[in-house]
């Protein structure tokens, strides 16, 4: 007997996998099962994947759904992982509480980096694993060393076509090969959804808002999260839209929407707030919105590439400012969507489409961020980040690095060249790092 267990957090991620079976990306199986995980801070107060709207559509694909936070209980999914010593405990509780007994398995997870994912390929020692991405982080480098244990059963990378001819980086350590999930199962998935959430307000080609909750990721302040907020309705009502529909992250506070709703008032504007948990690929094809406005999400990506909506984003480059630290994986979805898209307070970009860089350029600009986020994870990458800094540093490009994070790597950009040799120089590095260590002892005395 075989069994596949597919691993889900986001509704997202579930129509992704639909896509993926529907597409035949996974071999027969005698059973599936979808293992749901809530990971929101308080899953108590947050709806589970199955019981959001749309779930229903997608339930068919899976012989089973079963709750991991029920299998843990009373641990929390992105907090918990086994103890070596216990994993054949908990490998053998599993199969006798999934009823799977002595089946082959085969694994399907997300974000294989941390738990609830992790964990889960820890318990399954002996499970081949394939890693399903819906979302742009795949394009960016694994955010940390992952055991070998782990990484070496990851046969393949399935990803959505969301940048047309962009390789992901994710997992490339292990030499694992991205496989495309085919847009058109993808975007036939999402048209099974368009009847969820039957008390949508209907708003015919408004400016859509994306919220993201950046705050509840230290990423933003609540305050600046708000300000983000206003921002954005700022730039589409100077943009000539005066119907304004925003739709906030499910597990954001209501008071954002206060604000916004307070803001709307003084501009004139017509603003619906959305209260439903729905896709925003199914607000897409129920309102067909003149234009799509977010900040980093990967919901912006989908708007243009699979739906041909007009969009455009705002704020991304305080992100690029204050995104830490370097490597935070956040920053390779914030430079697509930068590089790519048109900034909302540029009315002829935002009009033509167009993006801050070529996106003939994109390939080159994303393989040296992600080397000069994870170096020791991708030092393969060195040579060409190299090349690409010293021929291509320029006023539109230098956003996406840091000089200090340049100077510690020894890359051009960073020291002056003719100091190129210090940051690589043994002697050097040792002499600094005794000078902290005096630096810190005077401190505490």
């Amino acid at each position: 007997m075989t069994t596949q267990v597919f691993l889900a957090s986001t509704l997202y991620g579930t129509a992704t996998l639909a896509a993926a079976l529907d597409a035949g990306c996974f071999a027969p199986a005698d059973r599936r099962i979808l293992l749901v995980s809530n990971n929101a801070t308080t899953p108590e107060t947050t709806p589970a994947v199955d019981a959001m709207p749309g779930f229903e559509h997608l339930r068919s694909r899976f012989d089973d759904v079963v709750s991991w936070n029920e299998t843990i209980f009373p641990f929390h999914p992105g907090a918990w992982a086994p103890r070596p010593d216990d994993v054949p405990m908990w490998e053998r509780y599993l199969r006798l509480a999934w009823g799977i007994g002595d089946d082959d398995i085969a694994l399907a997870v997300e974000s294989i980096q941390v738990n609830p994912a992790l964990g889960v390929a820890q318990i399954l020692t002996d499970a081949p694993v394939t890693v399903y991405a819906d979302g742009l982080m795949s394009y960016g480098p694994t955010r940390n060393k992952i055991d070998p244990l782990v990484g070496t059963r990851v046969e393949r990378l399935l990803h959505l076509d969301l940048v047309p001819g962009l390789r992901p980086l994710l997992l490339t350590e292990f030499g694992v090969a991205p496989e495309v999930v085919p847009t058109g199962a993808f975007t036939k998935v999402l048209a099974e959804l368009v009847d969820t959430g039957a008390d949508l307000p209907e708003v015919e080609e408004p400016a859509l808002l994306l919220g993201q909750y950046l705050s509840a990721l230290n990423i933003l302040t609540a305050e600046q999260e708000e300000d983000l907020h206003v921002r954005m309705l700022k730039g589409a009502v100077a943009l000539g839209h005066t119907r304004i529909v925003f739709k906030p992250h499910p597990t954001a506070p209501a008071r954002f929407t206060r604000t916004l709703e307070q803001e709307a008032e003084l501009l004139g504007a017509d603003l619906t707030v959305l209260d439903a948990p729905v896709l925003a690929e199914v607000l897409y094809q129920r309102t067909r919105p003149a234009l799509v406005v977010g900040c980093f999400s990967t919901a912006l990506i989908t708007a243009s590439a699979l739906y041909g909506l007009p969009v455009a984003r705002i704020g991304t480059d305080t992100l690029l400012d204050r995104l830490s630290p370097f490597e935070n994986s956040n920053r390779m979805p914030v430079t697509i969507v930068d590089a790519l898209l048109p900034d909302l307070t540029d009315r002829a970009a935002v009009a033509a489409g167009t993006g801050a860089l070529d996106p003939a350029d994109l390939a080159d600009l994303v393989r040296a961020v992600g080397f000069t986020m994870q170096p020791k994870i991708l030092p393969g990458l060195r040579a060409e980040t190299e090349r690409y800094l010293a021929a291509r540093l320029d006023e539109r490009t230098w956003r996406y690095f840091k000089k200090k994070r340049l100077t510690s790597l020894g890359l051009p950009g960073g020291v002056p060249a003719q100091l190129g040799f210090l940051p690589r120089n043994a002697t050097v590095r040792r002499v600094a790092r005794t000078a902290r260590s005096l630096q810190r002892r005077v401190v505490r005395r």
